[in-house]
This record gives structure tokens, C-alpha cells and sequence, in this order.
């Protein structure tokens, strides 16, 4: 991957890369897990140099550096697919800090270098914090960013406390995950349901020996599509996902434990509920714990690309009910902000 850095501010970066096969699955479909990771790298980069510079200047002394890690990836669309041999441009902007936080916004743009065609493959807003690589625990002040005008700077505000209180929220319900019952019945919770345990060694770090975020978002859309594959034996791909929160760090030497499982599914998408818990695997009286949650939306897909209908899941059970419920929801919720949408580009 090729980092072009602009030269009048810190706050910006572009980043680009060709897709190869092995980011893809087998008809060519570059995996969701690969463009957030190139989501998250482009943030991780533009959050650390701008909280260790300014005015293109060091603006910390050496023992007081710091790393940009990722805490909340707000809900994020998958606009169009990215395919094999296209060039992926990434390109991320810091549009708001906070004296302990910041946003980047992140833009993906998908280039047929045979034709020059361009699309818009992608959007994400990601929210960092700047940790000491002296102290982890320690968080430090980020640099202000100067503001287009006084409306932008309130609107940033407005982002930063909604997210702020969604995050206290999430981390509040906390669920416990449930195996799957033996020889479960086809298009069940049950039968879906998957999980993938990962050792996490030093190539899956940062400098602070803990887990890159883009990381740990690769491991749940692999998860996340394992499990839509199940449901309904069909190519798949990621069509979004919602808001995901990383509650606590894992550490390099860690188990995580990524597990999948359906909430809820609409005539052509599924719903489906990841959650990420990590144990060390020398401390075992430290227990296991839950790092990171998050809701994939899958759809279906036919040999020319073209939603299909998606089988019904078979319901079993008060909890399961309750979760179909609070996805569609979640599904009606963003079926009309996405019509609204429309309607006010129009």
C-alpha cells in the first residue's frame, strides 16, 4: 500500500492499493474485513501523526509520543463492490477533536484502472484516542484542528457527545453468547452460528503490543460472512455495518473468541450480531472478557451481482425473538433514513 501524505496539514492522508485474489472471495468480491482494515489503517495513521505533530512540527517531546487507538467505527456502508484488480483510494481527513478524542472521516473510491472509471465504494467515521507508548492507560491531549467555520465545529461537537452516549450504552448490554444446540435445524440461529478463535501474535499489534483495530474488524466480517454463507449457501458480501464498539484492548499473547450469530433477516438481507471475547493464555485468573461488538448486514448475491431472496430464519425461543425484534427495528430504522436520504437528493 502507497501513503501519500498532504503536504499542507497533518490532518489529511491518502492512501492507495491494488486488490489482489487473495483479497477476495471466490467470485472475485474484495471481503468487507479488507476494506475496513484499509479503513482503520488510513485513521490509525492521520490520528497518531496528528497528535504527535502540528504546523508540520513535533509537538511532544519524544518520551511523551503517542499512538491513535480506535474505539467506536460509527455505522458504515458498503455503496458498491470492489473487485479484483481495482485500485482502492483511501482517503481520511480529521474533521473534529475533542481534548481526548478525535473523529476521522474516511472515504474509499474504487478505480478501473483499465477503463479510469471511478466509484464511490464506501464511507466511515472513526473515533481514535491518542495513548502514551509510555504509558498505555495514559491518554493524551490532542491538537485542535481549525474549523471551515463556527457551524462545523458545532455539528462535530453534536457527533462526538452522541457517540460518546451511544458507546455507555452498548458497553451496558452486554450479552452472553449461547452454543448453538446439537444437530440444530436448517435457517435456525443454531444452525448459522459460527466462531473463529484466533491467537493473536505480533504482526496483529501495534506498538503498544496491543491488537490493531482494522484487525479485529477483519477477523468479525470473516465471521460475520461465514455465518450469512451458512444461512443461505449463496455468494454474499457486506452491505453495512452498524456502529462498532471496541470496550477493552486484547492483548498481543491473547485468545479471542469472534462469534457470529443471526438477529434478524428481511426478504433480501440478514442481520447478524458479532461479538469479540479475548482471554490471555498464560494469566488465566484474569478471565475471559468482552472486547469488541458489533451488527453486520449481509445480502445475497447471484451470479451477475443482483440481490437474492434470503430464506427465512426459523425463530426459537424468548431471546431469540427479542433480538429478531430489536434488529428489525434496527432494519426499518435504516430503511427510512436511507429513503429520506433519496428523497432529499432528488
Amino acid at each position: 500500500m502507497s501513503v501519500t501524505r498532504a503536504p499542507e496539514t497533518a490532518s489529511s492522508l491518502q492512501l492507495c492499493r491494488l486488490m489482489r485474489p487473495d483479497d477476495a472471495n471466490i467470485v472475485g468480491n474484495v471481503h468487507g474485513g479488507i476494506i475496513l482494515k484499509m479503513i482503520e489503517e488510513a485513521g490509525c495513521i492521520v490520528g497518531t501523526r496528528h497528535c504527535n505533530t502540528q504546523n508540520g512540527m513535533s509537538c511532544t517531546p519524544l518520551q511523551d509520543r503517542c499512538l491513535a487507538a480506535l474505539v467506536r467505527v460509527e455505522k458504515t456502508e458498503f455503496l458498491c463492490p470492489v473487485f479484483i484488480g481495482e485500485v482502492a483510494h483511501v482517503t481520511a481527513d480529521i474533521t473534529y477533536t475533542s481534548k481526548h478524542s478525535l473523529e476521522v472521516q474516511v472515504k474509499v473510491m474504487a478505480e478501473n484502472i483499465l477503463t479510469g472509471a471511478k466509484k464511490l465504494a464506501n464511507k466511515a467515521a472513526l473515533w481514535y484516542v491518542p495513548c502514551s507508548l509510555k504509558n498505555v492507560e495514559k491518554i493524551t491531549e490532542v491538537p485542535p484542528i481549525k474549523y471551515a467555520s463556527e457551524e462545523k465545529e458545532e455539528e462535530g461537537r453534536k457527533r462526538y457527545e452522541a457517540q460518546k452516549m451511544e458507546r455507555l450504552e452498548t458497553k451496558a448490554r452486554i450479552e452472553e453468547v449461547v452454543p448453538p444446540p446439537p444437530s440444530p435445524e436448517q435457517h435456525t440461529v443454531g444452525f448459522s452460528q459460527s466462531s473463529l478463535i484466533h491467537l493473536v501474535g505480533p504482526s496483529d499489534c501495534t506498538l503498544h503490543d496491543y491488537v490493531h483495530g482494522g484487525v479485529t474488524m477483519k477477523l468479525m466480517d470473516e465471521v460475520a460472512g461465514i455465518v450469512a454463507a451458512r444461512h443461505c449457501n449463496t455468494n454474499i458480501v457486506t452491505a453495512s455495518v452498524d456502529a462498532i464498539n471496541f470496550h477493552r484492548k486484547i492483548k498481543k499473547g491473547c485468545v479471542v473468541t469472534v462469534t457470529g450469530r443471526l438477529t434478524f433477516v428481511s426478504n433480501k438481507s440478514m442481520e447478524i450480531e458479532v461479538l469479540v471475547d479475548a482471554s490471555s493464555l498464560v494469566q488465566e485468573d484474569k478471565g475471559k472478557y468482552r472486547a469488541v461488538s458489533a451488527f453486520f448486514t449481509f445480502i445475497s448475491l447471484d451470479k451477475e451481482n443482483k440481490p437474492l431472496p434470503v430464506p427465512p430464519l426459523k425463530i426459537d425461543g424468548e431471546e431469540e425473538q427479542r433480538r429478531f425484534e430489536e434488529g428489525k427495528a434496527r432494519y426499518l430504522q435504516s430503511k427510512a433514513k436511507r429513503l429520506a436520504d433519496k428523497e432529499r437528493q432528488q
